[in-house]
């Protein structure tokens, strides 16, 4: 497979996932930012929140419980390119939680019931 028609794909998906969406509440967590509740939404194979910093955290699942995470900075403008936090795969015994070794981030993000 082509990679950059792979990296086009995902970007697209980035894009497509930092728009409002039918966002539902939620408890969300990561590296760096502790636990914090959040406005989760899921979209087109993926999930996107906000940070506590306003930066926009996308999840875009890709195939074989993994996908890749981006972040998009607050203010954004029309053809910034993400910061690419590359592949993500599930914590083993600790679902909604994914872990990418690239920068050794763990999020996890559950909607409230």
């Amino acid at each position: 497979m082509n990679e950059d028609v792979g990296d086009g794909v995902a970007l697209s998906a980035v894009f497509a996932l930092a728009a409002p969406a039918g966002a539902a509440p939620g408890q969300c967590s990561m590296t760096g930012y502790g636990t914090f509740s959040c406005d989760v939404s899921v979209d087109g194979g993926g999930i996107s929140f906000v940070l506590p910093d306003r930066q926009v955290f996308v999840f875009a699942h890709q195939a074989n419980n993994e996908g890749f995470g981006y972040l998009i900075e607050d203010q954004a403008s029309a053809g910034a390119r993400p910061d690419e936090l590359g592949a993500f795969a599930p914590v083993e015994g600790d679902p909604g939680c994914w872990f990418g070794p690239k920068d050794e981030i763990t999020f996890c993000a559950a909607l409230e019931q």
